[in-house]
């Protein structure tokens, strides 16, 4: 078979976009999601089904901190644009909450009812509406993080890169875990049956390809057992980033794949939390 993206053929290409690859059993890695994030939900007050706009799945939930004027740690999940929901990426949310951080996690549209075009747009407008109701929710919209893996970490980075950002606010730093950036090989690979994306809105989407001059500090991390093509896409980005004066950390994170990465977010005794502690301050 011929190439149809760098050196690899399809099948090669599809493998290097499946994340699955890598680990032993994916449904206990994707039910760690939804069981911790139902223990969240369980052991602490949130406000459920925010709604941030005006489409039925533009929702969020938002954990209170237990005193006024606290950070807030914002994630979006990841599933390749397609899978997964605001109810499975709960699971962070008591470790920030013990040391009196906010928590939200963010809800959108799935393809392929939602085109990935709409779906950034949406994530957008969760920002925004988080930034504007900072007072009503109790958070610092001066102190105000945000993370996400995979496509989520797509999704946050284009957040950041919002054309037309909340008045006055600026996220203070994001944390971007095993993420695509450049969609080219998404648009190529098996990923794009339900995303449709041609070459133009691929390259449109990413953003590796957008200006990224004046974006906050950036922590950018993958799993030690990831695909080479995952490794690559954090990488460049990473490059284009300090390149364009953006501060930049990356890690690989021992042991850890695409999958069980995520979960360390909060918790400080592990190496991601570690350094998200320690750069973030939340």
């Amino acid at each position: 078979m011929s190439p149809v993206y760098r050196q690899f053929d399809r099948a090669e290409l599809d493998r290097e976009y499946s994340p699955s690859s890598c680990v032993a059993d994916l449904a206990a890695e994707l039910a760690a999601y939804t069981e911790g994030s139902a223990a969240a939900h369980a052991a602490h007050p949130a406000r459920r089904d925010e709604r941030y706009g005006e489409q039925p799945p533009e929702l969020l939930d938002y954990f209170p901190a237990a005193g006024p004027g606290a950070p807030l740690h914002v994630f979006v999940h990841g599933g390749y644009w397609q899978e997964l929901d605001k109810a499975d990426s709960a699971f962070a949310a008591p470790d920030f909450l013990r040391r009196g951080t906010a928590f939200a996690a963010i809800g959108y549209g799935l393809a392929p009812r939602w085109p990935p075009a709409e779906i950034v747009a949406q994530v957008r407008r969760a920002v925004r509406w988080l930034f504007g109701n900072a007072e009503e929710l109790g958070f610092d919209p001066a102190r105000v993080y945000l993370s996400g893996s995979s496509a989520g970490a797509h999704l946050a980075a284009m957040a950041l890169l919002d054309p037309e950002p909340a008045p006055g606010h600026r996220i203070a730093g994001a944390a971007l875990l095993s993420g695509v950036y450049d969609l080219e090989p998404i648009s190529l690979s098996y990923v794009n049956e339900p995303l449709a994306l041609d070459a133009e809105a691929a390259r449109r989407l990413s953003p590796l390809h957008l200006p990224l001059a004046g974006l906050p500090p950036l922590l950018i991390a993958r799993g030690e057992h990831e695909t080479a093509e995952f490794a690559r896409q954090q990488e460049e980005f990473a490059a284009a980033a300090r390149a364009a004066g953006v501060p930049v950390h990356t890690m690989v994170a021992a042991g850890r794949n695409h999958f069980d990465l995520p979960l360390d977010l909060g918790r400080p005794e592990s190496e991601l939390g570690a350094e998200v502690l320690g750069r973030f301050g939340a």
